[in-house]
C-alpha cells in the first residue's frame, strides 16, 4: 500500500496502522518512518499521532463492534479493516472530530484506495453503527471479559490484575493507560537549575511547570521538547517522571564508582552522573553497538565526561575484569507493562509466557551483576512494569537465597515527599502504577551488600 505524497492526517494514520498490522511491527517506529518521509504541519503529526496510538490503544474494543456489522465480510483486505478501525475510533473517542465528518473522509479514502464497492461497504458500516450509538455498551455477561472491552486491555492481562490489585485498582490501570502520555524533561542541573529553566521557558518556545513528582522534573502540556534550543544545548533531556526516581535512589556520590548494567539510551546513566557532579566513574553497558552510540551522544549533549560505555551482553559483564563497584544500577529487560501509554502495542503482542520468561532472566541478571557489587555497596534493580513476579517476588527471592544482601528499608530517604506520602516504601521497594501520579508504572528496589 503506497502512501501518497499530498495524502491527508488519517490516510498517513492508516498507512502506519496497516504497516504496523501486516508487518507486527512497533507503532512508534512506524510512526517514526513514515512522519520522516511525510510532509504534514504540526498539527497535523499530532492528529496522526493521535489516530495511531488512539485506534491501537482501543483496538479490542474497537474490533468487538466493528464485528458486529460486518456478517460476512470478516475477511477483508487489511487496509480497509484499519481504515474502519481508525474511523470508529474517531465516532467513540475523538469529540472534535464530527462523526459524518469521519464517515466521509473515510469514504473518500475508500474511494481513492479501492474502488466503489469497498466505499459503499465502509459507507454502509461506519452509518450503521451511527445509527445504533447504544452498540458501544453492549457489553458480554462475563465480568472480566466486559472490563476487558470497557478498559481496552486483554482478558488475560485484566484478570491478572484483579487478583494481584483488585478491581478499582484495575479499573484505574487500565484508564490511565489509555491516556496519552504528557511531554516531560529532566533538569540537567550540571548547567542549569529547575526554576532558572522554567522562567526561561515562560519566554520562548515552550512553557513548562515543575513537576510533582520528581525535583529534577518539568512537564508539559504539549510540543517537542527536543526542538528547543534548551534540549539541543543540553540543558535537559527526555524522561519520564518515574524514571527520575532511580537515580537518587542510587544514592551514588561524587567519587563513586558506578557500574550502569543496561543504560541504554542514557536518561539513568546521565542522572547519576549529575548527582555525582560529574566526579568518578560510570561504566554504562549495553549490548548493542548503536545504543551504546545513543548512550555517548547523550552524555556528550549533557557535557558529562565520567562516563565510559561498553558493549556487552549484562550476563557476561563479570568476565570482564571490570571490577567491583560502589554503586550498581540494574534497570533490567522487562514486558514493559507500566509503559502502556507510549507503547500501546505492548498489550497486545505480550502473553504470560513472557512473564515467566523474562523473570527468568531478569533474575540471572540480578546474581552475576550483584557478584561486582564491593561490600557495603548499593544496589537498585528497577523495571517499567508492574508484575510481581519481575519485580517485589523476584528481589524477595533473590535475598532469601543471598544471605549477603538485603533490601534496605531506608529507600524513603531518598524518595520525594510525593512518593513516600502515597506508596510505602518499608520494605526497600516500592511499586508504581501508571494512574498513582499519571507517570509511568515503575518498579524500584533498592539492596545493600554486607560482605
Amino acid at each position: 500500500m503506497a502512501i501518497a505524497k499530498k495524502a491527508g492526517a488519517r490516510e498517513v494514520a492508516l498507512e502506519i496502522l496497516t504497516r504496523v498490522e501486516e508487518r507486527k511491527s512497533y507503532s512508534n517506529l512506524e510512526l517514526k518512518h513514515v512522519l520522516d518521509n511525510t510532509a504534514l504541519s504540526a498539527p497535523d503529526i499530532g492528529l496522526v499521532t493521535e489516530l495511531v496510538y488512539g485506534t491501537i490503544q482501543r483496538r479490542n474494543t474497537l474490533e468487538h463492534v466493528l464485528n458486529q456489522f460486518l456478517k460476512g465480510n470478516k475477511k477483508m483486505q487489511n487496509w480497509v479493516r484499519e481504515l474502519l478501525l481508525l474511523s470508529l475510533y474517531q465516532i467513540r473517542y475523538l469529540d472534535r472530530v464530527p462523526e459524518r465528518a469521519a464517515v466521509h473522509e473515510a469514504v473518500e479514502i475508500a474511494k481513492r484506495k479501492g474502488h466503489q464497492g469497498i466505499a459503499s461497504l465502509v459507507n454502509g458500516v461506519l452509518r450503521n453503527v451511527l445509527r445504533q450509538p447504544d452498540i458501544w455498551d453492549r457489553l458480554p455477561n462475563q465480568p472480566i471479559a466486559a472490563l476487558a472491552l470497557q478498559g481496552s486491555h486483554p482478558e488475560w492481562l485484566v484478570k491478572r490484575w484483579l487478583k494481584q490489585y483488585g478491581e478499582a485498582e484495575t479499573k484505574l490501570i487500565c484508564h490511565s493507560n489509555n491516556l496519552p502520555p504528557h511531554p516531560s524533561v529532566r533538569v540537567n542541573t550540571l548547567k542549569t537549575s529547575r526554576d532558572e529553566l522554567l522562567s526561561q521557558m515562560a519566554h520562548g518556545q515552550l512553557e513548562g511547570k515543575a513537576s510533582s513528582l520528581s525535583p529534577f522534573g518539568i512537564t508539559f502540556d504539549g510540543g517537542n521538547a527536543a526542538n528547543t534550543r534548551w534540549f539541543q544545548e543540553g540543558y535537559c533531556t527526555i524522561q519520564d517522571e518515574s524514571s527520575m526516581l532511580v537515580a537518587p535512589a542510587l544514592g551514588a556520590k561524587p567519587g563513586d564508582r558506578v557500574l550502569d548494567a543496561c543504560a541504554a539510551p542514557g536518561g539513568k546513566t546521565t542522572h547519576i552522573a549529575e548527582l555525582m557532579g560529574n566526579e568518578g566513574e560510570i561504566i554504562a553497558c549495553d549490548v548493542h553497538p548503536h545504543k551504546e552510540q545513543l548512550i555517548r551522544q547523550t552524555a556528550n549533549r549533557l557535557g558529562i565526561t565520567i562516563i565510559k560505555t561498553v558493549v556487552s551482553d549484562a550476563l557476561t559483564l563479570p568476565d570482564k575484569e571490570l571490577g567491583t563497584f560502589d554503586r550498581i544500577l540494574l534497570d533490567a529487560p522487562c514486558t514493559g507493562f507500566g509503559v502502556i501509554r507510549r507503547k500501546p502495542d505492548l498489550k497486545w503482542n505480550k502473553s504470560e509466557k513472557d512473564i515467566r520468561d523474562i523473570s527468568t532472566i531478569q533474575y540471572k541478571l540480578l546474581e552475576r551483576v550483584s557478584s561486582m557489587l564491593a561490600p557495603g555497596g548499593v544496589m537498585v534493580y528497577s523495571t517499567c512494569t508492574m508484575e510481581p513476579e519481575e519485580n517485589q517476588l523476584l528481589v524477595e527471592k533473590f535475598v532469601a537465597e543471598h544471605p549477603s544482601f538485603e533490601l534496605d528499608r531506608t529507600l524513603a530517604e531518598d524518595l520525594p515527599a510525593a512518593v513516600t506520602a502515597k506508596l510505602d516504601s518499608s520494605q526497600g521497594y516500592i511499586q508504581i502504577l501508571p494512574h498513582h501520579f499519571q507517570s509511568d508504572g515503575f518498579f524500584i528496589a533498592r539492596l545493600k551488600r554486607n560482605m
